[in-house]
């Protein structure tokens, strides 16, 4: 027997349609590449979101096509963000940090038809374009004042586009399993792989976005998502601040510490989002100007494991409570966030801490378990490890186009194996232990690489820090220390490692330090550990190693 309710598909311009009726006059403010600030309502973005809607259909999107963005974070992407769905495209978001190779691959793997670009990547196109035989036009996201000279063939001026539009729009209606975004992995190895999102998928984690227990502010206080729209939706906040009626503050092209650092106090924002470099580089910043930030209450963390030094610093030095998260591309991404239960927040400082540097509990709809080897789901008793495996509705069941991998990712009761090793406490907390890929396997002991790592990092000395495998005639493998020392700040490999003496178990101690001037890169901001091992296995110079 069914119920008697109304059956209404979830659609991603409603998420704007109803900020646009209720929450009209709230700002988006955004710092524009040209340079000034831009400031509008979330009524004035859903009228141009009805004119980009008829500029899109002028150029013959249909449904289904796939429409490719390379643009940071500002309003103009925003209004990108909600047109192309509207009409039942696919809002295809690319990293431009990525390698030329790589965007080439995903462009013609994703057969977009069109790309829209902010104006510092015109350049990087110019020299792609030959290589993208599909691309049928490139909108250039700038007014007539700013449109460059450029060699790219049929490129549009996006203000030209929504110009004398129409500000209604009679968005079609559809299934709410429709395709709504697609976003590809930045792995290291292959060929990138693409996750493709739903209306109903982004709706569901765009409404779980504004739980107080995922670090969401009030209705018209701030939020500045400092992680790129490029990255994962910059893990869904502009999905989820139209449904909250959030003050939207995007930071364009700046992600400088004084930038950033004007648009968190000049536009009071309360809640801010982004990965630890981006923390860490704020943090400086914030020491040597002096400078304060009276308003920010949570600094939502993610992308990489926070460590216990820059948790300790955000919170004691600058009055500002951090918050884990964890998620993944395949996981729309948010999967975990960290706020936390009163009983844990109650306790000791030292056992608090224990709970404040786990990844946090699973949100509502997203379930998650630990296996063995062979598959076996393993207790949640904060022992026992396995790999992580997550299911919901807002998890990716399979990739694009990418049937081989699909097989070896996802099982056969719908589970997807992230590859991270990972516990689950009895109050459901989860703590990472590493990426598969990166545990280091000594003596038949496993040593958690991130574990070594927030040692590290609370020496005075030590700005940054990864630890990596070495191999080993005796123990198989052995943990090496990389580390880049604060600026005027000196330090032995010798003193360092002393330090760890205590903090970590005895055969987690690495053999040695090596000093780095600066760490290879992922396009997602973590350090490129596969990078890291080529460049420091064996290329160290002798001076710059200690043991």
């Amino acid at each position: 027997m069914f119920g008697f309710m109304m059956d209404d598909q979830l659609s991603i311009i409603a998420l704007l349609r109803f900020a646009a009726r209720h929450h009209a006059s709230t700002e988006i403010v955004s710092r524009s590449v040209e340079g000034p600030i831009h400031r509008y309502t979330y009524r004035e973005a859903y009228k141009r979101t009805n004119q980009l809607a008829h500029g899109l259909a002028k150029l013959g999107m249909r449904h289904g096509d796939r429409i490719a963005t390379l643009a940071w974070n500002g309003y103009r992407h925003f209004e990108l963000y909600y047109a192309i769905p509207g009409i039942g495209a696919v809002c295809h978001t690319i990293n431009p940090r990525l390698f030329a190779e790589q965007i080439i691959y995903i462009v013609n793997h994703a057969e977009d038809r069109l790309l829209f670009t902010d104006l510092t990547f015109v350049p990087l196109i110019e020299k792609l374009i030959g290589n993208l035989p599909k691309l049928e036009a490139v909108i250039i996201m700038t007014d007539r004042a700013h449109m460059p000279a450029t060699t790219l063939p049929n490129a549009v001026c996006y203000e030209d586009l929504l110009d004398g539009n129409p500000d209604t729009y009679e968005w079609p209606s559809f299934d709410e399993r429709t395709a709504s975004g697609l976003c590809y992995t930045s792995g290291t190895t292959g060929n990138p792989k693409g996750v493709m999102y739903t209306h109903r998928s982004t709706v569901l984690h765009a409404i779980s976005t504004c739980q107080r227990d995922s670090s969401a502010p009030g209705a018209g206080e701030a939020i500045l998502p400092v992680v790129p729209m490029f990255h994962v939706n910059a893990w869904g906040v502009p999905f989820g601040a139209p449904i909250g009626g959030f003050k939207l503050v995007f930071p364009g092209a700046r992600y400088d510490g004084e930038a950033l650092h004007e648009l968190l106090y000049d536009e009071k924002v309360v809640v801010t989002a982004g990965v630890p470099t981006v923390w860490m580089a704020l943090l400086d910043y914030l020491r040597k100007s002096g400078k304060t930030l009276p308003d920010l209450r949570i600094l939502a963390v993610g992308g990489s494991a926070m460590s216990r030094a820059l948790c300790e610093a955000w919170e004691k030095e600058v009055g500002v409570q951090t918050a884990h998260g964890w998620g993944m591309t395949e996981t729309s991404p948010a999967a975990v966030n960290n706020m936390l239960a009163p009983k844990e927040a109650s306790l000791p400082y030292e056992e608090r801490m224990t709970y404040k540097l786990s990844q946090g509990r699973g949100r509502f709809l997203v379930d998650l378990k630990i296996v063995d080897a062979e598959g076996k789901e393993m207790p949640q008793d904060g022992v026992a490890t396995g790999e992580l495996c997550v299911r919901g509705p807002w998890i990716a069941s399979s990739y694009y186009k990418d049937e081989s991998m699909s097989k070896s990712s996802w099982d056969a009761q719908g589970w997807f194996h992230t590859g991270d090793v990972a516990s689950i406490d009895p109050e459901g907390y989860l703590h990472i232990m590493d990426r598969i890929k990166d545990i280091i396997k000594s003596g038949g002991e496993w040593v958690s690489s991130i574990d070594i790592e927030n040692a590290a990092m609370l020496h005075p000395a030590v700005a940054e820090a990864a630890a990596i495998a070495k191999p080993d005639k005796k123990w198989g493998e052995r943990p090496i220390l990389a580390v880049r020392l604060r600026t005027g700040v000196q330090a032995s490999g010798t003193e360092i490692i002393d330090s760890l003496r205590g903090a970590l178990a005895k055969w987690a101690i690495p053999d040695e330090v090596i000093f780095m001037d600066e760490f290879p890169y992922t396009a997602t901001g973590k350090v490129a550990k596969r990078l890291l091992r080529e460049k420091v296995l064996g290329a160290a110079a002798p001076d710059k190693v200690a043991s």
